[in-house]
């Protein structure tokens, strides 16, 4: 019984880690650092060339922008899109 009991406890306390970290991003302010923290399969270097797309091309319009940064596809905005905001 004990063992059943921290083992669901465990287990709460994972999920609620994960939740915890799925925080919305900003996808117009936010710096490189934050976005690979926050985005799930955005490592650094992705997060840099968003953040670099951004700087050249101006704020995004629509979450939808983000496939047109180079190594971004549909795949990983749909794996992200309820964690991203525009304002």
């Amino acid at each position: 019984m004990k063992k059943t009991l921290k083992t669901l406890l465990a287990t709460a306390l994972m999920t609620c880690a994960a939740f915890a970290q799925a925080a919305a991003v900003n996808l117009n302010t936010a710096g490189a650092n934050e976005l690979a923290e926050a985005l799930n399969g955005i490592g650094l270097t992705k997060a840099e060339a968003i953040v670099s797309f951004r700087e050249t091309n101006g704020a995004f319009l629509s979450v939808e922008d983000l496939v047109r940064v180079k190594g971004i596809g549909e795949v990983l905005l749909e794996r992200n899109r309820d964690n991203l905001v525009l304002e």
